[in-house]
């Protein structure tokens, strides 16, 4: 059960990775002194191919925290079975294609169906581990 979590914060860490090796080129570009990033805004004048990375580096860091303390609550109350497993790596795989997506074409409702996907995967376990509980 440990295991998905450490594939989504390996692949988060891979989309950090590809925001700074975009988004610094980018900068110098434009002329951005990296101090005025301090300034909310500051660096919407950069190209969406590489605000959309950055984007998605923060969508990683939403709805997958709760994600995160789910498996750890699902690995401490002992509900690892078959299907808990199979709809946490389906999480984090929906979440890995949602930031393809959303890194590459940026399709809005590619996305949206993902996101959706990815949410009722980890509402059946949220539900299944209230179900154990009770």
């Amino acid at each position: 059960m440990l295991t998905p979590i450490l594939a989504l914060i390996s692949w988060t860490l891979i989309i950090w990775v590809w925001m700074y090796v975009t988004r610094i080129p980018a900068m110098k570009k434009a002329g951005i002194n990296p101090q005025d990033a301090a300034h909310p805004g500051a660096l919407d004048i950069l190209p969406s191919k590489v605000r959309q990375i950055a984007n998605n580096y923060n969508h990683l860091h939403e709805q997958p925290t709760i994600f995160y303390a789910l498996m750890v609550y699902t690995h401490l109350a002992g509900t690892t079975d078959t299907l808990n497993i199979q709809l946490a790596w389906a999480y984090v795989g929906l979440r890995v294609i949602h930031s393809l997506i959303h890194c590459t074409n940026n399709h809005v409702m590619s996305r949206f169906i993902l996101f959706k996907l990815s949410s009722l995967a980890l509402v059946a376990l949220a539900a299944r581990n209230i179900a154990a509980a009770f």
